[in-house]
């Protein structure tokens, strides 16, 4: 099936790239590039999930505050690894973690280092939420713990656990062309995670308690799906959370799903927040 680029013009740029990526990313769009010079974003949708009147709706409440236009073009096919071959650049989190594609020069001065083949944008490690969410797992001691990252995307956070010392990790995404990207890179960075394809039923169904949760989504369904993580947490277990604006920060952290939890540590960076916690008893 043919794709449909979406060509997106941004003055000032930033923040509104993030917004506007993290927004569409919502929707069924799968891949995007960022031209900083030309200030420009570019997402790419198939033919059949493309609705106009969808692109219009995120970006209307933000023309009082920037200059925004957008033309959208039919074409055959994407090459996503040579598009993001020339967009993608190795992500550096501190001395800590570093996050590159194959075509990357390996660097031998991280602690960590994990392998990501860029067919997607969320998961890469460029979100302020995902670099934000490997901040929060650095200071945690990962051994010995079983670990869900929920809404795995590239399984960049799983792939990330596994290393730090975890027993057990689940990666789930409800995305078929995520799940098999998650696949493709546990495979490439040699750890044993196991994935699944689907969403928050899935938690109940695999059935296992967590010593910690990783779920980097967004506020609605972070907020749907608290219960079920509570559920699935054990005594003193840890839920990290991103994927919503730092003014929805306050909403999570009095909800009440989350009453019986304690605030550890919160980030955040460019508009952008992701929140530590810890069950009580």
């Amino acid at each position: 099936m043919d794709y449909i680029e979406v060509t997106i013009s941004l003055k000032p740029f930033r923040p509104f790239n993030e917004i506007v990526v993290a927004q569409l990313g919502d929707l069924s769009f799968n891949s995007f590039t960022e031209d900083e010079d030309e200030e420009t974003v570019k997402a790419y949708i198939l033919e059949g999930d493309y609705i106009q009147s969808d692109v219009e709706s995120i970006l209307s409440p933000f023309e009082d505050l920037a200059k925004i236009e957008f033309n959208a073009s039919k074409i055959e096919k994407v090459n996503w690894n040579q598009e993001w071959e020339e967009n993608f650049d190795a992500v550096e989190v501190g001395d800590f973690c570093c996050v590159r594609a194959p075509f990357h020069l390996e660097k031998s001065n991280f602690t960590h280092e994990i392998i990501i083949e860029p067919k997607m944008s969320f998961g890469t490690g460029h979100h302020q939420t995902t670099k934000m969410m490997i901040e929060h797992m650095e200071s945690i001691d990962f051994n010995g713990k079983t670990v869900l990252d929920m809404g795995s995307g590239t399984g960049i956070l799983a792939i990330l656990a596994k290393q730090m010392g975890a027993k057990e990790v689940v990666g789930i995404d409800i995305e078929e062309w995520a799940y098999e990207n998650m696949v493709e890179n546990f495979d490439r960075n040699n750890v044993d995670i196991a994935a699944y394809k689907g969403g928050e039923e899935l938690i109940a169904n695999i059935g296992k308690p967590y010593d910690v949760i990783i779920a980097n989504i967004n506020k609605n369904i972070l907020l749907r799906q608290l219960p079920t993580y509570k559920l699935h947490l054990n005594n003193r277990a840890l839920l990290l959370l991103s994927g919503f604006y730092e003014t929805d920060a306050e909403d999570l952290i009095q909800a009440k799903e989350l009453d019986g939890y304690a605030l550890i540590h919160q980030i955040t960076k460019e508009t952008w927040c992701a929140l530590k916690l810890q069950k009580g008893e």
